[in-house]
Parts: structure tokens; sequence; C-alpha cells
């Protein structure tokens, strides 16, 4: 988008925050970037010029403004909504793969060569890998810095820096501010205090947002120590490559409010990309509600409660080992039969400030587990197993970087896996916008209801106009009918 200069003018002079994240916008003549919505009054037109990542902005010498914060923008929603390689890279970065693996790491992961994956990088965003890795580090480490009573050096290697001297040197270039300075803003804005050991950060978002179905599903299919629903907030563990942690995330009309409890600092990067994943929150509501509103039977369901997400996951094995433990049995059926799972062979972890108890088990660990000891049908005991031995094993892989395609070809290979869940799957874990679920029961009785063709390829036929959203198009038919994952739980009862 930023490469069309007219109507990046009209969303910076409207101040329109629904591009924040699209495109920032770099003044000449302050040499600073900022978001679309920038508060500030609008630079003249002559001395606007547009990048499309911030990365881009600092190589080509901008800072960051200090009223927008450019850097705690939401992300681009195409690097969800895309399946080709630079959305693979960039959902990859943002995990923090180059900070962990390096480049090579990053190519190796998408089946290309270092040299291909920086050419493809360079010609979308205007900055290669090193340098997206390096704009995320700085960001990681002012969340570090105005969150934290960490010191400098332990800030310094939590966010990825392999020295403290470029820390130092990318923080000033970065923010004008040095890391001390920072820090002593953030004092001064007269925070509550948190928490010792809590990172406590905001989550923005594209407006608007619908919490209900979004956390009511999350509570209402939540596995008991894993995740609950507690004080207003969703909590669920995390198993992190240099530890464990814990978060709570609490809709507000504006943000998500973010609580981390982390082993190790350094897993902070990911966290946060997990969380933004499972919560769906750099999509472009807007675009995927004015595409639905055109099939005049959905339309009346998006005008009630626009702004829907889809529900995703923070660890792609543990939703399809979920989405088996799920087939044709009821919502709290599948929570009992994972609790067992997690009771035996989860990791157990403290929660001074709830009720989870452990981690859901890896792959590894349940790659060994006796299928005789599952209170399940013979026919889903060898579903599971053959799933399990897949992921652990490393022929099947369900990352946010994975090839949707090609993982879907994979899963149905697989014994007893039917279209239901191998879609349900590429909506949850693999976060493919366009899923759909022609053969679930609810869409078929909610589709009969609104006068929509109920049978799976008639609808199917039907849903083409909703493409390439018809994961959204799901989330708008569920709540057709009246299910707890439709609402947000009551307060103050753990779920």
């Amino acid at each position: 988008m930023h490469t069309d200069t007219e109507r990046c003018v009209r969303a910076v002079q409207s101040k329109d925050s629904r591009f924040d994240g699209w495109f920032f916008t770099a003044v000449l003549t302050t040499r600073i970037y900022c978001r679309p919505s920038c508060p500030v009054v609008p630079p003249k037109v002559e001395n606007m010029t547009f990048y499309p990542s911030s990365a881009a902005c600092q190589q080509a010498g901008f800072r960051a403004c200090k009223r927008c914060r450019p850097d705690t923008s939401p992300g681009s929603p195409e690097w969800n909504a895309r399946a080709d390689s630079v959305a693979r890279a960039m959902r990859l970065i943002r995990d923090g793969v180059v900070d962990r693996e390096g480049v090579p790491g990053l190519a190796t992961r998408l089946g290309y060569s270092a040299r291909q994956i920086e050419r493809q990088l360079l010609a979308e965003l205007g900055a290669g890998p090193l340098a997206l890795a390096r704009a995320q580090r700085a960001q990681t480490a002012r969340v570090l810095i105005e969150t934290t009573g960490l010191p400098m050096a332990e800030v310094a290697f939590a966010a990825g820096f392999s020295s403290i001297r470029t820390f130092n040197d990318t923080v000033r270039e970065v923010f004008a501010l040095a890391p001390g300075e920072l820090r002593g803003r953030a004092a001064r804005s007269a925070k509550p205090p948190v928490t010792p050991g809590v990172i406590a950060l905001r989550l923005p978002y594209r407006a608007p947002l619908n919490p209900s179905n979004l956390f009511g599903h999350l509570a209402a299919t939540a596995v008991p120590g894993v995740e609950e629903w507690r004080d207003g907030a969703y909590r669920r563990t995390l198993d992190l490559p240099y530890g464990h942690g814990i978060v709570a995330l609490t809709p507000h009309p504006d943000h998500i409010a973010c609580r981390l409890s982390l082993t190790d600092p350094r897993d902070l990067t990911l966290a946060i990309s997990r969380c933004r994943w499972l919560l769906d929150l750099d999509a472009d509501p807007v675009a995927v509600d004015e595409q639905l509103r055109t099939d005049p039977l959905l339309a009346p369901l998006v005008d009630k409660a626009p702004g829907r997400r889809v529900p995703r996951t923070v660890d792609g094995a543990e939703f399809a080992v979920r989405a088996v433990l799920g087939q044709q049995v009821s919502t709290a059926a599948a929570r009992t039969h994972a609790a067992r799972l997690v009771t035996a062979h989860g990791t157990p972890v403290d929660d001074s400030e709830g009720g989870l108890t452990h981690l859901f088990p890896a792959s590894g660990a349940l790659a060994g587990l006796d299928p005789e000891r599952l209170a399940l049908p013979r026919s889903r005991r060898r579903t599971l197993t053959t799933l399990v031995e897949a992921l652990a094993a490393g022929s099947l892989r369900l990352g946010t970087d994975t090839d949707r395609e090609q993982a879907r070809a994979e899963l149905a290979a697989l014994p007893g896996f039917g279209p239901w869940t191998v879609e349900v799957i590429a909506m949850r874990a693999l976060g493919d916008p366009d899923a759909f679920l022609p053969t679930d029961l609810g869409i078929r009785r909610s589709a009969q209801e609104l006068g929509l063709p109920s049978t799976p390829a008639a609808l199917t036929a039907r849903a083409a106009a909703w493409r390439p959203w018809r994961a959204y198009a799901v989330q708008y038919l569920w709540t057709v009918d009246d299910h707890p994952i439709n609402h947000l739980p009551a307060q103050g009862s753990p779920s």
C-alpha cells in the first residue's frame, strides 16, 4: 500500500487508525517516522514519504515518533492472511526465529536460500531479515525497559542483542533516547505498580473487536490446568523455547491488557507474538466485514456485532491433538479427555495467581503413550497416536510458517482425519482466514435457519462469495446458536 501515495496521504490527513501497521509515514524535515493516526498536525504533503515497515524507516535514518510510538502499532494484516514465502518469513521473524537461529535458520525453515529470502524481503518491505529482526528487538527492549526493573544488561540480552553496546546504540538510534531515559520517562507516567516478575503491556488492535466469541470460545473450551477464565481474564500456560510462562489476557475497549510471567525474559518476543496470534489481533475487521456484508443473509449478523475474530491457538501441535480428542463428542467431553492427558503427561508449573497447574504435553511426551489407557474408541486412539508420532518425528509441522495446503494434504493422509478436522486445524492452528467448515453440524443448522443452503456442497458454492474470509463467516454463523462459545463468562468465577 505504501506505493499508493494519494491513498496514504488521505489516511494520514484523516488520522485513520485502520491503516496503522499497513504503512509508516516518514517526515523529511524532522527525520521522524509515525503511524498514520499520529495525533500531531500532519506535515506538508511534499515532506511526506512512505515506507512498508518500521525497519525500512530506521534503515533510511528516521527515528520513531515519541507521541504516536509507531513501533507499537498493530502488525500488517497481510502477514496473517497471506500464505506466500514473504508472509511466512514475517511470521517467523515476529516469533523471534532470526534471533534464535539466524538468517540461515529462517531460510531453512522456508526452504529457500538466505540470499533468496533477503531479496524477497527487500523487494517488498524495504529491509532484509536482519533489519526487520533488529526493529523487533528494539521494540522488545522498550517493553522490558518500561515495564520491568531488570538491569539494562539483562534487558539487552533478553531482547536478543548480542552486546550491550549494540543495545545502547540501537535504542538511541530508534527512539532518540538512551535506555535510562526511556525508563525515567516511563516512571514519570505514574503507572500503577505491578507484581514483581510480571510484565504488563497493552496489545493494540484495529477496531472494532467483538470479545464475546473470541474470549467466550477460549473460555468454553479451556482445558483444566492449562487454561482458565478468572476475574475477567483468559489465563493459560505457555511452553516457550527458554522456559515457560503464564499469561492473562483481558479485553478492554481499545486494547487487550496482557500480563506475562516468564521464567526467562528472552521468551518475551515469542510470548507476545503468540498472544497476538491467539487473539487474531492483526486482522483487518473492516475489510472482513465489508466483504461478508455483501451477502444479504449474512449482513444482519455482521451489523449486529461487527469485528469478530477467529480464536486461534498458541501451539499448532497442541490444537491438533485437542481437535482429535474433540471429534464427535461434546465440548465438556473434549475438555475431560484433554485434562486427563495433561495430568498424566504435562509438565507441572506453579501459579501463584490462579489455578493453572501444567503445560500442555509436548508431542514427544505423548508419542510413547499407551493407547489402551485412552478412554477413546479404538479408531480414535489410532488417529491420536498416529498424529502424535508424526508431530514428534517432525514429518508433520503445524507452525505459523507452515505451508497451509501442504499441511492440509499431510493431515488428510492420516487415518481418521476427515474434512472437518483438517479445516478446523487449518483455521485455528494454521491461521488460514479462508478455512471453511461446511460439514459442521452447528454451521449447517445456522445456514438452514438463515435461509442459506444447508448441504455441504451447496453451502460451499454459496460461500465462494465470502472468500477469502470464510473462517470469519464461520464465527458469525456460529452465533445463530445460543452456545457458551458466543458469550463472555460471568465475572469472578474461574472456569
